[in-house]
């Protein structure tokens, strides 16, 4: 009986690492796909150089931290759909494997979108830094300032899969337990007006 127990316990062990490395492994793949997006779309960012290094021609501009901004909404959106289609796809006994692998996932998506962004031009970029001469200016790359950023796609995933799974649960609905729409409950109360019978109630008979 214990060897068979333990081969119910190595198998549904089994099934979790499987389910939780899937979803990391699809989730860390749309990364460099977010990147790209976060490179095209972040402001540009003019720098001056002085010998040899770029340093930023408005130190008090707003541009670095709207490349940040930039990314973190990126993340962010990302994270929630993650987390939305992964509670959609997933299942209800794979609750615990499919948020580790959110996690996992998320956070590796969001460094190889931060690399992979931040890659996008650089050489040419490096290359003007190291030839052009004092004064001249170049555009700048994407870059994550804040690196807390790097958390916002785990954070944001983890979150719209524990919120969904908060909220369907507390949808009125017979799910097969004692719940609302069984013949003595309405939305979890003792009655169920609707299950009576006609010219009766729960009770027995009318007098």
């Amino acid at each position: 009986m214990r060897g068979r127990a333990g081969k119910v316990l190595t198998l549904f062990l089994r099934r979790d690492l499987a389910t939780g490395a899937v979803t990391a492994l699809i989730v860390a793949v749309l990364g460099p796909l977010a990147g790209l997006l976060w490179a095209r779309t972040a402001p540009a960012v003019t720098y001056v150089i002085i010998r040899g290094q770029a340093l930023p021609a408005d130190p008090e501009g707003q541009g670095p931290i709207t490349i940040d901004a930039r990314f973190g909404l990126i993340c962010s959106a990302a994270g929630l759909v993650c987390g939305g289609l992964a509670y959609l796809a997933g299942r209800r006994f794979d609750d615990v494997a499919l948020m580790v692998g959110l996690a996992l996932g998320g956070t590796a998506a969001a460094v190889l979108a931060w690399r992979t962004g931040h890659n996008v031009g650089l050489d040419a970029f490096e290359a003007a830094a190291r030839t052009a001469r004092d004064g001249a200016t170049v555009t700048g790359i994407a870059d994550v300032r804040a690196k807390g950023l790097l958390m916002a796609w785990p954070l944001f995933g983890v979150a719209a899969y524990g919120v969904l799974e908060l909220v369907v649960r507390r949808l009125p609905g017979d799910r097969g337990d004692a719940g609302a729409g069984e013949p003595d409950e309405v939305a979890g109360g003792e009655l169920d007006l609707k299950a009576a019978p006609s010219g009766g109630d729960v009770d027995g008979p009318e007098r």
